[in-house]
């Protein structure tokens, strides 16, 4: 990790701002060419940086070597001592122009073609089943940090670094029961999200969770690709599971986390709704994968690899033509 190498680096315009602070796009002074900065002040002790820190840079870094085209690349790290306390970590990865919410605001009604949608899903899975293989947990995957190159290439940012932010959480792996490892943790936020639409039901109800939340993610995205808005937004945890269980049903009794302090009574009893209800435009072979995503059990949600296997996109391009 270099230390205070920023002056590498100059801010051109401020691209977005968060819970965890703000992004720049600047310059790389020695090469010319744009990058995003994203600073974290980070918690020091004695001995210098947290170790969880210094393993979640560690990580990005292992990843970094993969040079996945689907996951946005990280290439540098800048640690500068700002008191004895507290360490400024800066991440300088790749810039890319637009996101996905900006990249669907962008195109001409009546919406992106579904074969394109199927296109952009298949990039998404592809990226986020490279980072459930090694055990990243991406947990906060919506719209503005799936980002879209001008060639229509998908690529996930902001992968992982919220662990970067909660670095009391445990970092141990377990292998779980499905054809992929989980990493289980007991949630915890430390911020109040800016928008509950994305959330899946155990995070929600602050329950244990592992990758298949991003699975939950990916399938309110799929759905946003169609509909050009959330499937769900509530503005509270309740609220938002209840718009939830209006869709999905209210899942029985045995499905719910026995480690939460929401009772299932406080909700009523809802049978679930045909997903084309919400989601119209989708095809038959579309509605089934969503249904797996939208899964309220987290253990019987379809894994990332498992998604990229389903006969949706073994499909037919038949739709370039008539979409």
């Amino acid at each position: 990790m270099a230390q205070g190498s920023g002056v590498q680096y100059e801010p051109v315009a401020e691209i977005g701002g968060g819970a965890y602070g703000t992004v720049y796009k600047a310059r790389d002074l020695e090469s010319g060419q744009f990058v995003a900065l994203k600073s974290v002040r980070v918690q020091t002790d004695q001995d210098g940086l947290p170790i969880s820190t210094v393993r979640e840079v560690a990580l990005l870094k292992r990843l970094e070597q993969f040079d996945h085209p689907n996951v946005v690349k990280l290439m540098d790290v800048c640690a500068t001592l700002r008191t004895d306390q507290e360490t400024k970590v800066t991440l300088v990865f790749e810039h890319v122009d637009q996101d996905l919410k900006t990249y669907l605001e962008k195109a001409p009604a009546p919406g992106l073609p579904p074969s394109h949608i199927r296109d952009l899903m298949r990039q998404l899975l592809c990226g986020l089943s490279f980072l459930h293989s090694n055990r990243v947990v991406h947990r906060d995957l919506k719209p503005e940090n799936i980002l879209v190159t001008s060639r229509g290439q998908v690529k996930l940012a902001d992968f992982g670094l919220a662990r970067i932010y909660s670095c009391h959480m445990a970092l141990t792996p377990v292998v779980g029961t499905q054809t992929h490892t989980h990493c289980w943790h007991r949630y915890s936020y430390t911020f109040i999200p800016l928008s509950y639409s994305q959330l899946p039901p155990e995070v929600l109800l602050q329950s244990t969770y592992a990758t298949p939340v991003d699975i939950w993610s990916t399938g309110c995205i799929f759905a946003e690709m169609f509909r050009r808005k959330p499937l769900f937004s509530g503005d509270s945890e309740m609220d938002q599971l209840g718009k939830i269980f209006n869709v999905i049903g209210l899942p029985p009794m045995e499905e719910w986390p026995a480690d939460v302090t929401l009772s299932r009574h406080n909700f009523s009893p809802i049978s679930p709704r045909p997903i084309t209800d919400y989601v119209p435009e989708i095809n038959e072979q579309g509605a089934e994968l969503l249904l797996k995503m939208l899964t309220f059990d987290p253990l019987r949600r379809i894994s990332a690899l498992n998604a990229q296997e389903h006969p949706y996109f073994q499909e037919d391009e038949e739709e370039v033509t008539n979409g």
